[in-house]
């Protein structure tokens, strides 16, 4: 789960054994992905939500985390959304990693990973590669002291990569505090990757990170040689645990007194600047005697999340439990019940038993929850299809994260005096990284409304700073203002925006995106459809208004489209009134677009 969240639904985190936060990469920390146009191929284009040919951008950071306590919150959502899997998070190898491991693991994860600079991907950019970054030794053996000194080392398991090339590197790992280890650019190697360093730009002559047919076909990797390197690997480790004297990887974790620095006094090996590095902070032998059970990952010190003290599992799972048993035809159920902000990701344990029971089969409004209150953080997070939530009141921050198909209203209480339309009632990064479904809010957004859309339709009568940022697909309507660098890497979708004082273009990131009048009758068919759902969900004040003089408003609706977007839709719609499948006239305009 990256900061892109490209594809994350509910049946994909259903379908995960363990599900990964990464913070970032240790070949470019701190940056955010962007994989070209060229690379984006429609079957590629399918799975993480977005348009064939149009280049994806990933966000720098996860905008729903900016300090230590949401990311508890998002590791919380997570185990909402599979209880069954292992929450692992990525953190790089850092000054001051150590500080940041001890607050994941107080968070809740399971699995820490620290990365290292010296593996990892051949898209991140030179500058990086060659001066971002620090070797995992570093890391490991921060995190590792840090997790003892603060008593939290047993409840976490350490896992490392970044470039293990070598049996002696896992044990080395070992003995600094790792418990498992990760392997990426050897097994490529093993499989014909000549370390070209163009993932990025779909011409890999060995044909591993490309698309590219002809490229492909030169492929001539097989699974066995990577079951053979492993085998390999295994085999020098077991040679150098038995010459340090350890029957198992357990007893090895972090017994940094078997290591010890090179010695270049015989004059055998060049020094320079290696033998003034001082290395005792990291092989400190001090950590070496600590009980084996605070030593490393102990399944007995797993964290509680307490679940079972949720209103899902308590008030709804049981409310809806002979709906979710039978077959998909009788699955029916409505429940009225008052939440609290401290109900936090309320409605997410359901879907995923809704996922696990029915996929994507049931029709909408099968499951209604009429809920009435503060809405908790993360409310209606990765609710699928078929399940509706209701809110009456307001919502907290993270509101319709990653949006699987399901329906979200929110609405003001009854007997409130204020106007909807000037008052925000959801708080920031609403619907981040949804990908289908719908989510209609009776008032304004917070910050970062929509950011990474990829398929939903949401509605809201206005919005913070950076709205519909690196939106990838769906639609929004916006009817009221809107904060500054609205549209901000935006590359798919289509927004409709209520611009009545004709200030929005100063106002949006215009980079990639156009401005247009709402003038196309299959736009202004659009629009109104999605405005009657709206009000006839939500009753709208002023969305009412709005339909009962549409004319009237219509000359202020502004429509902001991503260019390169635009001109993908008219290619495909070229080819298919050719009479070209869909499926096909995708990849033809593919083919023309990125030619």
């Amino acid at each position: 789960m990256a900061s892109g969240r490209f594809g994350v639904t509910s049946a994909y985190l259903n379908s995960a054994a363990e599900i990964q936060i990464k913070m970032a990469q240790g070949a470019k920390p701190g940056e955010g992905g962007n994989l070209p146009g060229r690379k984006v191929y429609p079957w590629v284009a399918a799975i993480r939500y977005s348009t064939p040919g149009v280049s994806l951008i990933s966000p720098p950071p996860h905008h729903d985390i900016y300090s230590i306590e949401d990311l508890a919150q998002l590791i919380y959502d997570l185990k909402n959304a599979n209880r069954n899997a292992r929450i692992s998070v990525k953190l790089v190898s850092e000054a001051g990693v150590g500080t940041i491991a001890s607050g994941v693991a107080k968070a809740g994860a399971q699995v820490i990973l620290i990365s290292g600079y010296d593996g990892g991907t051949g898209a991140a950019p030179y500058s990086s590669v060659h001066h971002a970054g620090l070797p995992w030794e570093l890391g490991v053996s921060e995190a590792h002291q840090s997790l003892i000194e603060n008593g939290l080392r047993g409840r976490v398991c350490i896992e490392t990569d970044g470039k293990l090339m070598s049996g002696r590197d896992v044990v080395i790992a070992c003995l600094l505090g790792a418990e498992e280890f990760g392997f990426a650019t050897a097994p490529l190697v093993c499989m014909g990757c000549m370390m070209m360093r163009v993932c990025s730009k779909d011409t890999c002559p060995v044909g591993i990170a490309t698309q590219n047919e002809k490229l492909r076909a030169r492929f001539s990797g097989k699974p066995e040689y990577v079951v053979n390197f492993m085998h390999f690997i295994a085999e020098e480790v077991r040679e150098i645990m038995a010459s340090l004297g350890f029957r198992t990887v357990n007893e090895m974790v972090g017994r940094t007194d078997c290591l010890k620095k090179r010695d270049y006094s015989s004059g055998k090996v060049k020094a320079g600047a290696a033998a003034m590095v001082d290395l005792s902070e990291i092989i400190n032998p001090e950590y070496a005697g600590v009980p084996e059970n605070e030593r490393h990952f102990v399944k007995e010190k797993v964290y509680d999340f307490h679940l079972e003290k949720t209103l899902d599992e308590s008030k709804l799972l049981p409310a809806f439990e002979s709906a979710l048993k039978g077959p998909a035809e009788k699955a029916k159920g409505e429940i009225y019940l008052k939440v609290s902000s401290t109900d936090r990701a309320f409605g997410t344990i359901l879907g995923s038993e809704i996922t696990k029971q029915f996929g994507e089969k049931l029709p909408e409004d099968s499951f209604v929850v009429h809920a009435e209150g503060g809405g908790g953080q993360s409310f209606g997070a990765f609710i699928p299809k078929g399940l509706t939530l209701r809110l009456s009141g307001d919502a907290n921050d993270g509101f319709g994260k990653g949006l699987s198909g399901g329906k979200l209203v929110v609405v003001p209480p009854k007997g409130s005096r204020f106007r909807a339309s000037e008052n925000i009632i959801i708080g920031n990064v609403a619907l981040y990284g949804a990908t289908s479904g719908k989510a209609y809010v009776c008032g304004r957004a917070g910050e970062r409304f929509c950011v990474r859309n990829s398929g939903a339709v949401a509605v809201a009568e206005g919005c913070g700073d950076h709205g519909l940022e690196y939106m990838t697909g769906g639609r929004a309507v916006i009817l009221g203002p809107t904060g500054k660098n609205f549209a901000a890497g935006m590359s798919g979708g289509i927004a409709y925006v209520l611009d009545e004082d004709h200030s929005l273009y100063r106002r949006m990131n215009k980079d990639m995106d156009s401005l247009e009048e709402v003038t196309e009758k299959y736009d202004i068919a659009d629009l109104r459809e999605i405005l009657r759902d709206y009000v006839k969900e939500t009753d709208s004040e002023l969305g009412r208004k709005i339909l009962d003089h549409f004319e009237e408003y219509l000359p202020s609706f502004k429509k902001i489209v991503p260019r390169d977007y635009q001109k993908m839709l008219i290619a495909i719609s070229k080819y298919e009134e050719q009479g070209i499948p869909h499926d096909s006239a995708v990849l033809e305009a593919f083919r023309e677009v990125t030619a």
